[in-house]
């Protein structure tokens, strides 16, 4: 029971940073239709950031705020208006194929200029065990399932209860019904980039502590984003969150007591099995598109 109370939470928390990662592809294409390949490689990037503001001589959360500002301005703002604004023009197939070069060059680019080795990263949550019903669970697992879900609450705050958020809804539901009463569309739709790297930004704070910070970190995390919105479903929030919690736990829970030798395996075989028998995701929903 302690064994698996620990895998239980280790899941959860795991899967909580696949859910945070995966809202941003989800965010990403409700509004512009974007694919963003190089997601994971968005999440390794801030910890460089960081690492570069440590290197530099500022303390820990100085670098932290540091990172989530280079963050917010070269892979919210830039990303959009350097790469997504003139490859979109020609469609969404050029442009999943922009980020995918993007990905590839970002991860050399920190390979070559940073280090190939891992490097270790500070961590947000302190070491050491907690109780929980007498157990004792790591408390790094519990405060990145805390913090990931208090962003998440804070996300859906954001959409459900605010002025703002209600204009970022109507546009990613019909942009051109939103235009005609008002609503400034492309400002919407630039405040998705940017919470989409607040997103990765955070999911790189609390993930790189655990893998360590090294430019290779992306490949297994954008993969796991990605199957996890389409698991959940794509063309929803909670259904990248759902996806990303179900994704955590089913791969901690096989490569425990089923094989670690297979575990890369576990992610895949449960898309395949969500694509044959709802396509559209677990909490996704049906949509008609004319070609």
């Amino acid at each position: 029971m302690s064994n698996f109370l620990n895998l239980l939470i280790a899941g959860l928390a795991t899967g909580a940073i696949y859910a945070v990662v995966a809202i941003g592809f989800t965010l990403l294409w409700q509004t512009s239709q974007t694919i963003n390949f190089a997601q994971g490689e968005f999440v390794m990037l801030p910890a460089f950031f960081m690492l570069a503001a440590m290197n530099l001589g500022l303390p820990f959360m100085l670098a932290v705020l540091v990172g989530i500002g280079l963050s917010l301005l070269v892979l919210g703002l830039l990303f959009k208006r350097v790469l997504v604004d003139p490859m979109l023009r020609h469609g969404v197939l050029p442009l999943a194929i922009a980020t995918m070069a993007l990905s590839i060059a970002l991860k050399e680019s920190v390979k070559e200029l940073y280090s190939a080795e891992a490097h270790p990263f500070p961590s947000v949550v302190p070491a050491g065990n907690v109780d929980v019903l007498g157990v004792p669970v790591s408390m790094q697992s519990l405060g990145v399932l805390v913090i990931a879900v208090l962003a998440v609450v804070a996300l859906n705050l954001l959409l459900t209860r605010t002025s703002v958020g209600h204009q970022m809804q109507a546009t990613a539901q019909n942009p051109t019904v939103a235009r005609i009463v008002g609503i400034p569309v492309e400002r919407m739709i630039l405040y998705t980039f940017l919470i989409n790297a607040g997103l990765v930004a955070l999911g790189s704070l609390l993930v790189t502590p655990i893998y360590l910070a090294k430019f290779s970190t992306g490949e297994i995390l954008g993969q796991a984003a990605f199957i996890a919105a389409i698991v959940g479903g794509f063309n929803q929030v909670r259904g990248a969150v759902a996806g990303g919690l179900l994704l955590g736990v089913v791969d901690n829970l096989a490569a425990a007591y089923v094989s670690a030798q297979y575990r890369a395996a576990v992610p895949l075989f449960l898309l395949i099995v969500i694509i044959l028998f709802r396509p559209q995701g677990l909490l996704g929903r049906v949509e008609e598109r004319t070609v």
